[in-house]
């Protein structure tokens, strides 16, 4: 069974810190290129960043760049995360995703119709 579980949301203050995790089973890690998007209410789900399987090659969204990041521990099938100076604005619930083949595209790593797989999602709500 393809799983992919989201750990480490919660409640921060803003200018706070906060690492996601994403487990993967299931399905051959190596493959795929993971993604991690979110969606606020009322608002499309956003492509926030990608990790390719082999290379690690990173995208992230403008609105991301500097603050988060995204990294993959092959041997644990795990992609992390790393959110820092996090703001009111990053509250959503964010998702991990895969996506065969292992790497991400320049420029489609943020279509979600391109991703195979999806985890449940986490909560992040960033107090101001």
């Amino acid at each position: 069974e393809v799983q992919l579980v989201e750990s480490g949301g919660g409640l921060v203050q803003a200018g706070g810190s906060l690492r996601l995790s994403c487990a993967a089973s299931g399905f051959t890690f190596d493959d795929y290129a993971i993604g991690w998007f979110r969606q606020a209410p009322g608002k499309e789900r956003e492509g926030v960043s990608c990790i390719s399987s082999s290379e690690h090659t990173t995208y992230y969204a403008d609105s991301v760049k500097g603050r988060f990041a995204i990294s993959s521990d092959n041997a644990k099938n795990t992609v992390y995360l790393q959110m820092n100076s996090l703001k009111p604005e990053d509250t959503a619930v964010y998702y991990c995703a895969a996506e065969a083949p292992g790497y991400c595209s320049a420029y489609a790593w943020a279509a979600t119709y391109d991703y195979d797989y999806w985890g449940q999602g986490t909560q992040v709500t960033v107090s101001s």
